[in-house]
Order: C-alpha cells, then sequence, then structure tokens
C-alpha cells in the first residue's frame, strides 16, 4: 500500500477477498481527510467499480486489480479502480428482474461524476468523484 496525505494506492490479487482490505482503506482515508458525508456511499462505490472488474474484466492472468482513492477537497474524494483488461463496462437498460447489471446505475446515481479512462499502457481505470452534499439554504 501507498499512501500519502492526499491518495492511497493499494494493490491485491484479483480476488473477492480482496476487496475488504480495500474498503478498510478507503473508511480510514475518508476519516483522515473529514470526508464523513460520503462514508455510506463511498464503499458502495468502490465495492461496484471492483465487483465489475472482477466479474467482466478479464485481463492478463496473475495481474492485481489496483485502488486509488484521492482526496479532492473537504468532504470530496475519487475512487478508482484500476485493472489490465482493455474492454470497457457498459450501462445496460435497468431491468428489475435481472440478477445482475445494476452496478454502473448504482454508481452513476450516487456520484457526482464517474466514467471510465485508459491507462498509460494496459487496461483500463473506472473512477468515481463523491462529495459531501451541500446543506440546504
Amino acid at each position: 500500500m501507498t499512501t500519502d496525505d492526499e491518495e492511497v494506492i493499494l494493490r491485491r490479487p484479483r480476488h473477492p477477498r480482496s476487496a475488504s482490505r480495500a474498503w478498510q482503506a478507503l473508511r480510514k482515508s475518508l476519516a483522515g481527510w473529514g470526508a464523513s458525508g460520503i462514508e455510506d456511499a463511498a464503499p458502495v462505490v468502490l465495492s461496484e467499480l471492483l465487483t465489475n472488474d472482477l466479474r467482466h474484466a478479464h485481463g492478463t492472468r496473475g495481474r492485481d486489480v489496483e485502488t486509488r482513492f484521492a482526496r479532492l477537497g473537504s468532504g470530496a474524494a475519487q475512487i478508482g479502480v484500476h485493472d489490465a483488461a482493455s474492454e470497457l463496462p457498459v450501462m445496460r437498460p435497468y431491468d428489475p428482474c435481472a440478477e445482475s447489471g445494476r452496478g454502473l446505475p448504482l454508481v452513476a446515481a450516487l456520484a457526482e461524476e464517474w466514467g471510465t479512462t485508459a491507462r498509460n499502457g494496459p487496461g483500463k481505470r473506472g473512477w468515481a468523484e463523491l462529495r459531501t452534499p451541500s446543506p440546504p439554504p
């Protein structure tokens, strides 16, 4: 794990058990950054991005998945999941009877902004930015 006051980088094997370590690091980072207003939504977003990677990103065998959490300012953070697969995720139309396909719509609903970008090298980065909601006037 690499960490500083503004960014945390965590590399783990592409395995479902790796998610718990990423969640713990995210919660600790948010607390340290004073981003308690997104502490409920952020782990959900991270979980969906990681799940999308583990289920659909069929990258090179033996490659790790990398998570990055970056402080964007007071009460705001960016969550990113990097993988070695080049296939981009596709948001499917919502189907209430489907057993899967709700992850990206959930990310879109919880995040201010989100997307997928190419990396310098193999793969892509799925990311989402969350901000503490402003109090009503």
